[in-house]
């Protein structure tokens, strides 16, 4: 048994959770905690286009500092309660007002300084695929019926369809409650007029048209929502019937007239007013009419009659994600992550072979290394794989300069199943396959922290090298030895060949300096054959 902790930093709220993880599998929660934050306030303050069906346009977000240090100060707590229950793993993921914020990193520094916590900004898609996980998993979904799982943020919503084995659709719109209240509610303090609403709905739909043309054609049976604005919703509803409260809101169903009254009801009523309401959380009050204007017009624009609660989400998604990682898969089925490598892959139409033979070259010199005592890295070999597979995706652009493609291409991909800064080292991995050695001197690898560039720089050590022993692409070289010799300190690397092996002799001599700048100690290259063909080369 283990304990782990998840933590998700919303737009709104910064939400954690403490599990206990037994042999099977299951896990017990230790603790789960909450806490508004409002880390997007005043970030998404920008009107409404004026013209019908034109989205606002993106860019310029900026989180404040007040809300930054709000926002740290509770990851710091709450990092200290999962350390107080003895979490050997924290795992705390960004959502819409980091991901789009300009000043990101300043976020990501402020928490790790103050919380030793390093957070991972995630893509709308990764959010959903994670809520997707977090939701399906509490519920009971009948076989081969799909649902429509709605998550309601500050910044973003997001919109999944699926059954419980798998997702057929994801999508992550930027609207969210204190996106869509900054944007179309002039004043929160009043009541919102029957036009403002309309103004609202009318936005919610000119985002929401791609994606609901997308849910049509897949289809689904039931709908469930998983955030705060549909949990909040739900207990509104709940206390203004007559019906006995229930104990629980977990799947406890709301239709659509539910919906549509009680938001006509809250439109109606000041600010004050609404915090009086039975049910409503206070600290809801003043964006309660954003999240509902979604809610209730994803409902009416999809045909849901009906919508289910969920007490689940994004949190235990994470869990449920990182649990699936450390189970025992085959190569073919190995998770999201995998699927969206070998996606990325055949779109790019890369030479599978050739990738194959280079990440068996690499992930040898990788362990050969750890058992040295070079690196201490373990998890980082997942990435260098994945790297292996995509460092000549480049090609599908240009063959010129195509280490630069490969990066923008894994860059600006939606590689599911990763965080951004995975996605940054695998990029970053690809980019410095060949030519440049990783330097300081190269903007974006200098604006990233001191333990990811040592992680790229060791990484890209071996795949540059890997490369070099496949650069006639001909797999001549099939096995690599690395032994650390004394009198004087280096490492020598022999080269086992099926055939005249001298070109990749050569380029292997070729990186010989970019491993003694990684490592500080000499390289040299042999090479031994494995075959009675040809007389083995080597240099001394």
């Amino acid at each position: 048994m283990r304990i782990f902790a998840a933590m998700d930093i919303g737009t709104n709220s910064v939400r954690l959770a403490v599990v206990e993880v037994q042999p099977n599998g299951t896990w017990t929660t230790l603790a789960s905690q909450k806490q508004v934050v409002r880390l997007g306030e005043g970030e998404f303050d920008k009107p409404l286009p004026r013209k019908k069906g034109r989205a606002a346009e993106n860019g310029g977000h900026s989180l404040t500092e007040e809300a930054i240090a709000r926002g740290a100060l509770v990851c710091a707590r709450f990092a200290e309660v999962a350390r107080g229950y003895g979490a050997e793993e924290i795992v705390a993921l960004a959502t819409a007002a980091v991901r789009e914020a300009d000043n990101s990193n300043e976020f990501v520094k402020r928490v790790r300084d103050l919380a030793d916590l390093d957070v991972r900004i995630i893509s709308g898609q990764e959010e959903a695929r994670l809520i997707y996980l977090g939701v399906v998993s509490g519920i009971d979904l009948p076989a081969r019926k799909r649902a429509l799982f709605m998550d309601i943020g500050g910044g973003s919503t997001e919109l999944i369809v699926g059954d419980r084995a798998s997702y057929a659709f994801l999508d992550s719109l930027k609207m969210g409650a204190i996106r869509l209240t900054s944007e179309g509610v002039v004043d929160t303090s009043k009541a919102v007029s029957p036009a403002a609403w309309a103004g609202l709905q009318r936005h919610v739909r000119s985002l929401l048209a791609p994606a609901a043309r997308a849910i049509g054609r897949a289809g689904f049976s039931v709908m469930y929502g998983s955030s705060g604005t549909a949990q909040n919703l739900a207990e509104i509803i709940v206390q203004a019937s007559s019906t006995p409260t229930p104990t629980s809101l977990r799947n406890y169903e709301l239709s659509l007239t539910d919906v549509q009254a009680a938001t006509k009801r809250l439109c109606a009523m000041t600010i004050e007013q609404r915090r009086r309401v039975p049910g409503i959380n206070p600290e809801r009050a003043d964006i309660i009419i954003g999240g509902s204007a979604i809610l209730q017009t994803v409902m009416e624009t999809v045909g849901a009659a009906t919508i289910k609660i969920s007490d689940r989400g994004l949190r235990e998604g994470i869990i449920v994600d990182r649990l699936r990682r450390g189970e025992v898969t085959s190569p073919e089925d190995s998770g999201a992550r995998r699927r969206s490598i070998r996606q990325l892959m055949r779109a790019t139409g890369v030479d599978e072979v050739h990738a194959a033979h280079i990440v068996s070259l690499a992930l040898s010199l990788f362990d050969q290394w750890k058992a040295l005592g070079l690196h201490d890295y373990g998890r980082a070999r997942e990435l260098l794989e994945y790297a292996g597979l995509l460092h000549d995706a480049g090609f599908f652009v240009s063959h010129t300069d195509h280490q630069q493609h490969s990066y923008y291409l894994i860059r600006h991909s939606e590689l599911l199943g990763f965080n951004d800064r995975e996605i940054e080292i695998i990029a970053n991995l690809a980019l410095y396959h060949r030519k440049a050695t990783p330097r300081l001197k190269h903007a974006g690898f200098a604006r990233l922290d001191a333990r990811t560039q040592r992680v790229i720089r060791v990484l890209s050590c071996a795949l540059r090298l890997a490369e070099a022993l496949d650069r006639s692409h001909l797999m001549l070289v099939k096995e690599v030895e690395c032994v650390k010799l004394t009198r004087p300190d280096r490492v020598r690397m022999i080269l086992r060949a099926t055939a005249d092996a001298q070109l990749e002799l050569w380029a292997a001599e070729g990186q010989a300096a970019a491993f003694e700048k990684t490592f500080r100690l000499p390289l040299e290259v042999t090479v031994q054959s494995l075959t009675e063909n040809f007389s083995p080369l080597e240099t001394v």
